[in-house]
Protein backbone atom coordinates (compact mmCIF):
# COMPACT_ATOMS: atom_id res chain seq x y z
CA UNK A 1 0.00 0.00 0.00
CA UNK A 2 1.38 3.43 -0.97
CA UNK A 3 2.31 5.87 1.78
CA UNK A 4 0.09 8.93 2.18
CA UNK A 5 1.81 12.13 1.02
CA UNK A 6 2.13 13.51 4.57
CA UNK A 7 3.92 10.29 5.69
CA UNK A 8 6.59 10.32 2.98
CA UNK A 9 9.03 12.10 5.32
CA UNK A 10 9.12 9.07 7.62
CA UNK A 11 11.03 6.98 5.06
CA UNK A 12 14.58 6.18 6.35
CA UNK A 13 17.60 7.71 4.62
CA UNK A 14 19.87 5.24 2.78
CA UNK A 15 22.87 3.98 4.73
CA UNK A 16 26.35 3.19 3.49
CA UNK A 17 29.45 1.27 4.44
CA UNK A 18 32.82 0.57 2.89
CA UNK A 19 34.92 -2.60 2.91
CA UNK A 20 38.63 -1.94 2.46
CA UNK A 21 41.07 -4.66 1.41
CA UNK A 22 44.70 -3.64 1.71
CA UNK A 23 48.09 -4.93 2.82
CA UNK A 24 49.74 -4.46 6.18
CA UNK A 25 53.42 -4.17 5.28
CA UNK A 26 56.57 -4.82 7.26
CA UNK A 27 60.24 -5.32 6.43
CA UNK A 28 63.21 -7.20 7.87
CA UNK A 29 66.94 -6.90 7.13
CA UNK A 30 68.83 -10.20 7.30
CA UNK A 31 72.64 -10.06 7.39
CA UNK A 32 74.53 -13.31 6.75
CA UNK A 33 78.07 -12.94 8.08
CA UNK A 34 80.57 -15.72 7.31
CA UNK A 35 79.09 -16.94 4.04
CA UNK A 36 82.15 -19.04 3.16
CA UNK A 37 81.85 -20.92 6.45
CA UNK A 38 78.16 -21.65 5.82
CA UNK A 39 78.90 -23.38 2.53
CA UNK A 40 78.95 -27.14 2.75
CA UNK A 41 76.32 -27.45 5.47
CA UNK A 42 74.34 -29.59 3.04
CA UNK A 43 71.59 -29.39 0.45
CA UNK A 44 68.23 -28.62 2.06
CA UNK A 45 69.80 -27.12 5.22
CA UNK A 46 69.25 -23.46 5.93
CA UNK A 47 70.28 -20.47 8.01
CA UNK A 48 67.23 -18.74 9.51
CA UNK A 49 66.79 -15.08 10.36
CA UNK A 50 65.21 -14.00 13.62
CA UNK A 51 61.42 -14.02 13.43
CA UNK A 52 59.62 -10.74 12.74
CA UNK A 53 55.95 -9.81 12.94
CA UNK A 54 53.83 -8.45 10.10
CA UNK A 55 50.03 -8.37 10.03
CA UNK A 56 49.71 -10.31 13.27
CA UNK A 57 51.80 -13.26 12.00
CA UNK A 58 55.43 -14.16 12.54
CA UNK A 59 57.77 -14.66 9.59
CA UNK A 60 61.37 -15.72 8.98
CA UNK A 61 63.83 -15.66 6.08
CA UNK A 62 65.52 -18.99 5.22
CA UNK A 63 68.84 -18.96 3.32
CA UNK A 64 70.11 -22.25 1.84
CA UNK A 65 73.86 -21.83 1.02
CA UNK A 66 73.94 -25.24 -0.75
CA UNK A 67 70.48 -24.90 -2.26
CA UNK A 68 67.14 -26.41 -1.32
CA UNK A 69 66.77 -28.71 -4.30
CA UNK A 70 68.97 -31.86 -4.43
CA UNK A 71 68.65 -31.95 -8.22
CA UNK A 72 70.56 -28.66 -8.51
CA UNK A 73 73.67 -30.23 -6.91
CA UNK A 74 74.56 -27.05 -4.93
CA UNK A 75 74.73 -24.97 -8.11
CA UNK A 76 72.34 -22.36 -6.69
CA UNK A 77 71.67 -20.69 -3.37
CA UNK A 78 68.00 -20.68 -2.33
CA UNK A 79 66.06 -18.01 -0.40
CA UNK A 80 62.55 -18.38 1.05
CA UNK A 81 60.16 -16.48 3.33
CA UNK A 82 58.38 -18.79 5.78
CA UNK A 83 55.26 -18.39 7.90
CA UNK A 84 56.67 -18.96 11.40
CA UNK A 85 53.47 -18.85 13.44
CA UNK A 86 50.11 -20.58 13.37
CA UNK A 87 47.90 -19.43 10.53
CA UNK A 88 45.52 -20.82 7.91
CA UNK A 89 45.30 -19.54 4.34
CA UNK A 90 47.33 -16.41 5.06
CA UNK A 91 47.33 -14.29 1.89
CA UNK A 92 50.35 -12.08 1.34
CA UNK A 93 52.60 -10.28 -1.14
CA UNK A 94 56.36 -10.69 -0.87
CA UNK A 95 59.58 -9.01 -1.91
CA UNK A 96 63.14 -10.35 -1.61
CA UNK A 97 66.10 -8.06 -2.31
CA UNK A 98 69.74 -9.14 -2.45
CA UNK A 99 71.63 -5.92 -1.66
CA UNK A 100 74.37 -4.67 -4.00
CA UNK A 101 77.12 -3.69 -1.55
CA UNK A 102 79.15 -1.71 -4.09
CA UNK A 103 76.93 1.33 -3.65
CA UNK A 104 75.83 1.25 -7.30
CA UNK A 105 72.27 0.26 -6.37
CA UNK A 106 72.11 -2.75 -8.71
CA UNK A 107 70.12 -4.85 -6.26
CA UNK A 108 68.57 -8.18 -7.26
CA UNK A 109 64.85 -7.77 -6.55
CA UNK A 110 62.02 -10.32 -6.70
CA UNK A 111 58.76 -8.53 -5.92
CA UNK A 112 55.00 -9.05 -5.98
CA UNK A 113 54.32 -5.43 -5.07
CA UNK A 114 55.07 -3.83 -8.43
CA UNK A 115 53.19 -6.31 -10.62
CA UNK A 116 49.78 -7.96 -10.61
CA UNK A 117 49.53 -11.72 -10.03
CA UNK A 118 47.15 -13.74 -12.16
CA UNK A 119 45.81 -15.62 -9.17
CA UNK A 120 46.08 -12.75 -6.68
CA UNK A 121 48.27 -12.69 -3.57
CA UNK A 122 50.19 -15.84 -2.61
CA UNK A 123 48.41 -18.08 -0.06
CA UNK A 124 50.29 -19.85 2.74
CA UNK A 125 48.22 -22.75 4.02
CA UNK A 126 49.79 -23.42 7.43
CA UNK A 127 52.77 -22.80 9.71
CA UNK A 128 55.95 -23.66 7.84
CA UNK A 129 54.56 -22.77 4.40
CA UNK A 130 57.12 -20.89 2.32
CA UNK A 131 57.44 -18.64 -0.71
CA UNK A 132 60.70 -18.06 -2.50
CA UNK A 133 63.18 -19.31 -5.03
CA UNK A 134 65.08 -22.60 -5.20
CA UNK A 135 67.30 -21.06 -7.86
CA UNK A 136 67.63 -17.61 -6.34
CA UNK A 137 71.21 -17.04 -7.58
CA UNK A 138 73.88 -19.18 -9.23
CA UNK A 139 76.44 -19.74 -6.49
CA UNK A 140 79.58 -19.31 -8.63
CA UNK A 141 78.30 -15.96 -9.93
CA UNK A 142 77.28 -14.83 -6.44
CA UNK A 143 80.76 -15.41 -5.03
CA UNK A 144 82.38 -13.09 -7.60
CA UNK A 145 79.67 -10.39 -7.46
CA UNK A 146 79.20 -7.13 -5.58
CA UNK A 147 76.46 -8.81 -3.54
CA UNK A 148 79.16 -10.54 -1.46
CA UNK A 149 81.48 -8.23 0.47
CA UNK A 150 83.77 -9.10 3.38
CA UNK A 151 82.24 -12.58 3.36
CA UNK A 152 78.85 -11.00 4.10
CA UNK A 153 75.47 -11.05 2.31
CA UNK A 154 72.57 -8.69 3.00
CA UNK A 155 68.99 -9.65 2.21
CA UNK A 156 66.02 -7.31 2.66
CA UNK A 157 62.59 -8.91 2.95
CA UNK A 158 59.18 -7.20 2.78
CA UNK A 159 55.89 -8.94 3.57
CA UNK A 160 52.46 -7.46 2.86
CA UNK A 161 49.67 -9.37 4.62
CA UNK A 162 46.26 -8.92 2.99
CA UNK A 163 43.55 -7.79 5.42
CA UNK A 164 39.96 -6.68 4.93
CA UNK A 165 38.05 -4.37 7.23
CA UNK A 166 35.02 -2.09 7.42
CA UNK A 167 36.28 1.48 7.26
CA UNK A 168 34.19 4.36 8.52
CA UNK A 169 36.93 6.59 9.91
CA UNK A 170 38.19 7.70 6.50
CA UNK A 171 34.75 8.90 5.46
CA UNK A 172 34.60 11.45 8.28
CA UNK A 173 37.77 12.21 10.24
CA UNK A 174 39.20 15.10 12.24
CA UNK A 175 42.96 15.51 12.54
CA UNK A 176 44.28 15.49 16.11
CA UNK A 177 47.83 16.81 16.57
CA UNK A 178 50.41 14.92 18.59
CA UNK A 179 50.48 15.59 22.31
CA UNK A 180 52.57 18.64 23.24
CA UNK A 181 52.36 18.33 27.02
CA UNK A 182 56.06 17.45 27.13
CA UNK A 183 56.94 20.70 25.36
CA UNK A 184 54.92 22.70 27.88
CA UNK A 185 56.52 21.05 30.89
CA UNK A 186 59.93 21.42 29.23
CA UNK A 187 59.34 25.18 29.03
CA UNK A 188 58.39 25.14 32.71
CA UNK A 189 61.77 23.57 33.49
CA UNK A 190 63.70 25.94 31.23
CA UNK A 191 62.21 29.22 32.44
CA UNK A 192 62.17 28.10 36.12
CA UNK A 193 58.81 29.83 36.70
CA UNK A 194 57.30 28.79 40.04
CA UNK A 195 60.27 26.58 40.99
CA UNK A 196 60.41 25.71 44.69
CA UNK A 197 63.48 23.51 45.05
CA UNK A 198 67.12 23.84 44.00
CA UNK A 199 69.49 20.91 43.49
CA UNK A 200 73.21 21.35 44.05
CA UNK A 201 75.05 18.79 41.91
CA UNK A 202 78.84 19.16 42.19
CA UNK A 203 78.41 22.92 42.52
CA UNK A 204 76.01 23.28 39.58
CA UNK A 205 72.50 24.49 40.49
CA UNK A 206 69.25 23.12 38.98
CA UNK A 207 65.86 24.72 39.71
CA UNK A 208 62.81 22.43 39.70
CA UNK A 209 59.26 21.90 40.97
CA UNK A 210 58.50 19.50 43.81
CA UNK A 211 55.04 18.57 42.53
CA UNK A 212 56.37 17.60 39.09
CA UNK A 213 59.18 15.54 40.59
CA UNK A 214 56.84 13.87 43.07
CA UNK A 215 54.34 13.01 40.32
CA UNK A 216 57.06 11.22 38.34
CA UNK A 217 59.17 9.60 41.05
CA UNK A 218 57.99 7.87 44.25
CA UNK A 219 61.44 8.54 45.72
CA UNK A 220 61.06 12.30 45.27
CA UNK A 221 57.47 12.12 46.54
CA UNK A 222 58.64 10.45 49.72
CA UNK A 223 61.49 12.94 50.15
CA UNK A 224 59.35 16.05 49.70
CA UNK A 225 55.93 15.10 51.11
CA UNK A 226 56.23 12.11 53.44
CA UNK A 227 58.34 13.90 56.05
CA UNK A 228 56.12 16.38 57.98
CA UNK A 229 57.85 19.62 58.83
CA UNK A 230 60.80 18.93 56.54
CA UNK A 231 60.22 21.59 53.86
CA UNK A 232 63.40 21.32 51.83
CA UNK A 233 64.21 24.16 49.46
CA UNK A 234 67.72 22.96 48.53
CA UNK A 235 68.97 19.41 48.03
CA UNK A 236 72.60 18.36 47.60
CA UNK A 237 73.18 15.45 45.18
CA UNK A 238 76.59 13.88 45.71
CA UNK A 239 76.40 10.65 43.69
CA UNK A 240 75.44 11.93 40.19
CA UNK A 241 77.31 13.99 37.59
CA UNK A 242 75.69 17.31 36.64
CA UNK A 243 75.29 16.12 33.03
CA UNK A 244 73.51 12.97 34.18
CA UNK A 245 71.23 14.88 36.55
CA UNK A 246 70.39 17.41 33.82
CA UNK A 247 69.45 14.63 31.40
CA UNK A 248 67.34 12.95 34.09
CA UNK A 249 65.51 16.23 34.87
CA UNK A 250 64.81 16.75 31.17
CA UNK A 251 63.30 13.26 31.01
CA UNK A 252 61.17 13.81 34.12
CA UNK A 253 59.62 16.93 32.59
CA UNK A 254 59.36 15.88 28.92
CA UNK A 255 59.42 12.04 28.95
CA UNK A 256 62.20 12.14 26.33
CA UNK A 257 65.99 12.21 26.12
CA UNK A 258 67.87 14.83 24.11
CA UNK A 259 69.60 13.70 20.91
CA UNK A 260 72.94 15.11 22.12
CA UNK A 261 72.61 13.03 25.29
CA UNK A 262 72.12 9.88 23.22
CA UNK A 263 75.03 10.78 20.93
CA UNK A 264 77.33 11.25 23.91
CA UNK A 265 76.43 7.77 25.12
CA UNK A 266 78.87 6.27 22.61
CA UNK A 267 82.19 5.50 24.25
CA UNK A 268 85.44 4.05 22.90
CA UNK A 269 85.65 0.27 22.83
CA UNK A 270 88.53 0.44 25.29
CA UNK A 271 86.35 2.04 27.98
CA UNK A 272 84.00 0.38 30.43
CA UNK A 273 80.28 0.26 29.66
CA UNK A 274 79.65 1.80 33.07
CA UNK A 275 81.47 4.97 31.93
CA UNK A 276 78.81 5.81 29.32
CA UNK A 277 76.10 8.38 29.95
CA UNK A 278 73.43 5.76 29.27
CA UNK A 279 74.81 3.50 32.00
CA UNK A 280 74.92 6.40 34.46
CA UNK A 281 71.35 7.34 33.53
CA UNK A 282 70.36 3.72 34.16
CA UNK A 283 71.80 4.05 37.67
CA UNK A 284 69.87 7.31 38.20
CA UNK A 285 66.65 5.70 36.92
CA UNK A 286 67.10 2.88 39.39
CA UNK A 287 67.83 5.26 42.27
CA UNK A 288 64.71 7.38 41.65
CA UNK A 289 62.46 4.54 40.44
CA UNK A 290 61.90 5.97 36.96
CA UNK A 291 60.66 2.87 35.14
CA UNK A 292 60.34 4.30 31.64
CA UNK A 293 63.79 5.92 31.78
CA UNK A 294 65.22 2.58 32.89
CA UNK A 295 63.65 0.88 29.85
CA UNK A 296 64.94 3.58 27.50
CA UNK A 297 68.46 3.06 28.83
CA UNK A 298 68.08 -0.71 28.54
CA UNK A 299 67.02 -0.31 24.92
CA UNK A 300 70.06 1.81 24.01
CA UNK A 301 72.50 -0.47 25.84
CA UNK A 302 70.92 -3.48 24.16
CA UNK A 303 71.93 -2.15 20.72
CA UNK A 304 75.64 -2.33 21.59
CA UNK A 305 75.78 -5.84 23.02
CA UNK A 306 78.72 -7.81 21.65
CA UNK A 307 80.89 -10.75 22.67
CA UNK A 308 83.31 -8.37 24.41
CA UNK A 309 80.70 -6.21 26.13
CA UNK A 310 77.95 -8.65 27.11
CA UNK A 311 79.50 -9.73 30.43
CA UNK A 312 79.95 -6.17 31.74
CA UNK A 313 76.52 -5.17 30.42
CA UNK A 314 74.98 -8.17 32.19
CA UNK A 315 76.62 -7.16 35.47
CA UNK A 316 75.35 -3.60 34.99
CA UNK A 317 71.81 -4.79 34.25
CA UNK A 318 71.80 -6.99 37.34
CA UNK A 319 73.08 -4.20 39.58
CA UNK A 320 70.39 -1.72 38.51
CA UNK A 321 67.45 -4.14 38.18
CA UNK A 322 67.26 -3.81 34.38
CA UNK A 323 65.33 -7.04 33.89
CA UNK A 324 64.75 -6.79 30.12
CA UNK A 325 68.40 -6.03 29.41
CA UNK A 326 69.47 -8.77 31.81
CA UNK A 327 67.39 -11.35 29.94
CA UNK A 328 68.78 -10.25 26.56
CA UNK A 329 72.37 -10.45 27.84
CA UNK A 330 71.85 -13.93 29.29
CA UNK A 331 70.38 -15.22 26.03
CA UNK A 332 73.12 -13.61 23.91
CA UNK A 333 75.86 -14.97 26.17
CA UNK A 334 74.33 -18.45 26.15
CA UNK A 335 74.08 -18.50 22.36
CA UNK A 336 77.69 -17.28 21.95
CA UNK A 337 79.13 -18.88 25.05
CA UNK A 338 82.40 -20.23 23.65
CA UNK A 339 83.43 -16.77 22.41
CA UNK A 340 82.14 -14.96 25.52
CA UNK A 341 84.15 -17.27 27.79
CA UNK A 342 87.35 -16.08 26.10
CA UNK A 343 86.61 -12.41 26.84
CA UNK A 344 88.11 -10.55 29.79
CA UNK A 345 84.63 -9.47 30.82
CA UNK A 346 83.78 -13.11 31.55
CA UNK A 347 86.67 -13.29 34.02
CA UNK A 348 85.17 -10.29 35.84
CA UNK A 349 81.79 -12.02 35.87
CA UNK A 350 83.28 -15.19 37.39
CA UNK A 351 85.08 -13.27 40.14
CA UNK A 352 82.43 -10.73 41.08
CA UNK A 353 79.02 -12.08 40.06
CA UNK A 354 78.79 -15.82 40.85
CA UNK A 355 74.99 -15.70 40.96
CA UNK A 356 74.94 -14.49 37.34
CA UNK A 357 77.13 -17.40 36.32
CA UNK A 358 74.48 -19.69 37.78
CA UNK A 359 71.77 -17.85 35.82
CA UNK A 360 73.86 -18.26 32.68
CA UNK A 361 74.03 -22.01 33.27
CA UNK A 362 70.23 -22.15 33.43
CA UNK A 363 69.93 -20.13 30.22
CA UNK A 364 72.41 -22.39 28.44
CA UNK A 365 70.30 -25.36 29.52
CA UNK A 366 67.22 -23.74 28.05
CA UNK A 367 69.01 -23.01 24.77
CA UNK A 368 70.24 -26.61 24.59
CA UNK A 369 66.69 -27.89 24.97
CA UNK A 370 65.50 -25.60 22.15
CA UNK A 371 68.36 -26.71 19.88
CA UNK A 372 68.50 -30.38 20.89
CA UNK A 373 68.42 -31.49 17.25
CA UNK A 374 71.75 -30.77 15.59
CA UNK A 375 74.84 -29.17 17.16
CA UNK A 376 73.98 -30.43 20.66
CA UNK A 377 77.38 -32.00 21.20
CA UNK A 378 79.16 -28.71 20.93
CA UNK A 379 76.76 -27.00 23.36
CA UNK A 380 77.26 -29.74 25.93
CA UNK A 381 81.03 -29.35 25.60
CA UNK A 382 80.75 -25.63 26.38
CA UNK A 383 78.32 -26.42 29.21
CA UNK A 384 80.98 -28.68 30.72
CA UNK A 385 83.61 -25.97 30.53
CA UNK A 386 81.35 -23.48 32.29
CA UNK A 387 80.23 -26.00 34.91
CA UNK A 388 83.88 -26.74 35.76
CA UNK A 389 84.67 -23.06 36.05
CA UNK A 390 86.32 -22.96 32.62
CA UNK A 391 89.97 -22.69 31.71
CA UNK A 392 89.70 -19.51 29.69
CA UNK A 393 93.11 -17.98 28.99
CA UNK A 394 93.85 -14.35 29.69
CA UNK A 395 94.63 -12.11 32.61
CA UNK A 396 92.19 -11.48 35.42
CA UNK A 397 90.52 -8.10 35.52
CA UNK A 398 89.88 -6.26 38.73
CA UNK A 399 86.83 -4.07 39.17
CA UNK A 400 87.53 -0.35 38.74
CA UNK A 401 86.51 1.95 41.52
Amino acid sequence: MALPPHDMGLAMSPTSSRSVTETVNGSHKFVIQGYSLAKGMGVGKHIASDTFTVGGFQWAVYFYPDGKNPEDNSTYVSVFIALASEGTDVRALFELTLVDQSGKGNHKVHSHFDRSLESGPYTLKYRGSMWGYKRFFRRAALETSDFLKDDCLKINCTVGVVVSSMDCSRLHSIYIPESDIGDHFGMLLDNQEGSDVVFDVAGEKFHAHKLVLAARSPIFRSEFFDSPGDDKSEVVISDLDPKVFKAMLHFIYTDTLLEEDLASSNIPSTSFISDSLTAKLLAAADKYDLGRLRLLCESYLCKDISVNSVASTLALADRYHALELRAVCLKFAAENLAAVMRSTGFEYLKENCPSLQSELLKTVAGCEEECSSGGGGKSRSVWGQLSDGGDTPGRRVRQRT
